[in-house]
């Protein structure tokens, strides 16, 4: 489990930093210390016999990645002719291997600084709201970059908050997200019903080289104690009140983003102070081994229990429901009402 660190006169250095094999035929005791990275280590290889020694580097791309350092020790025989040929074909393979490994992880981690600098830092309360997030990605390159989410302050205390999922993977559907997002931020500013935002971003949409996402839409309204939401396609929110059990909200489903000519609808819903709504992706929910029907049973629940924080909730839908092996990311958001604040401090009633 630690580093071993090889001195700039040992063999597997040599062979690093030339890029050609270096054997070994008859290993003595004068040649361990120029084997062994330590002079423990040299001890440890003459008690256990290595006779003979053979280094060679692996090369990707006409870069040395390392080295394959091979010892003898039961077989009689010196490494040969042949050991070098077939190490240098399992060099070549290893190679190539860790070469790949190294592109893949360098392809999710932009794709996946690109995503994270695209969503917000929202604060933890905001106007008549008390907000939670989490952002989790997939667990392959391929598939980092659709899902997002957004809390914007609007004027009067209100607040709109989105969860959307464009289909699609990698760095270009994390920049057609960001490009939904800043569109979003820009009409949510005017304070437009959300269906008519829906109606623009979907125009939006249409634009973006064949994108297509879905989305949640919803302002909440403190004095009025009220959401206004529409929806796009996505999988709908669930409100929690207190003494009745978690519900799906029964929203029209709508036409996903992009689509095209298809009008939206607005619902408005209740929400007092103290009454919670959860936001998701589909990656939350959708696995290959259970239809979505039971997925969405169980969401409803784990949420079905004693009021938690909701950095809390967040920690547990994720930890509970989120699959490892799932090739989807997963967006959440859940807000709690709070009463509105009036001019001074002061919180109504």
């Amino acid at each position: 489990g630690q580093v071993a660190r090889y001195g700039p006169d040992r063999l597997v250095t040599e062979c690093v930093r030339s890029g050609r094999p270096v054997r070994v035929e008859r290993v003595t005791d004068a040649d361990l210390p120029r084997i062994a990275r330590s002079p423990e280590a040299a001890e440890l290889l003459r008690r256990a016999g290595v006779h003979s020694y053979l280094a060679v580097p692996l090369i990707a791309r006409g870069e040395v990645l390392g080295a394959l350092d091979l010892k003898r020790t039961g077989n009689p025989l010196p490494f040969g002719e042949d050991d070098l040929l077939l190490a240098r074909e399992l060099a070549v393979r290893a190679a190539l291997q860790i070469d790949n490994a190294r592109w893949y992880q360098n392809a999710r981690d932009a794709a996946l600084t690109l995503q994270r600098s695209l969503l917000p830092r929202h604060p933890p309360v905001t106007g008549g709201l008390e907000v939670a997030s989490r952002y989790r990605p997939a667990g392959a390159a391929s598939e980092v970059g659709g899902d997002w989410f957004d809390v914007i302050e609007l004027e009067g205390c209100k607040t709109a908050l989105v969860v959307g999922d464009v289909m699609g993977s990698g760095i270009a559907a994390a920049a057609s997200m960001g490009r939904l997002r800043t569109a979003t931020n820009t009409l949510a500013a005017l304070d437009v019903d959300p269906a008519f935002l829906l109606e623009h971003l979907d125009r939006a949409t249409v634009g973006l080289d064949q994108s297509i996402a879905t989305c949640v839409y919803a302002v909440h309204d403190p004095h009025l104690r009220q959401c206004r939401i529409a929806n796009a396609g996505h999988l709908p929110p669930v409100r929690l009140r207190a003494g009745r059990p978690p519900e799906l909200l029964d929203l029209p489903t709508g036409v996903p983003l992009g689509v095209g000519g298809v009008p939206f609808s607005t619902t408005t819903v209740d929400l007092e102070p103290g009454d919670r709504l959860v936001l998701y992706t589909d990656g939350l929910v959708e696995t290959r081994r259970q239809s979505l029907d039971e997925r969405l049973d169980a969401l409803l629940a784990l949420l079905d229990g004693p009021d938690r924080p909701l950095e809390e909730v967040c920690d547990l839908l994720l930890r509970t429901l989120h699959e490892p092996e799932n090739s989807d990311d997963v967006a959440l958001l859940i807000a709690r009402a709070t009463p509105p604040a009036e001019p001074g401090g002061a919180v109504s009633p």
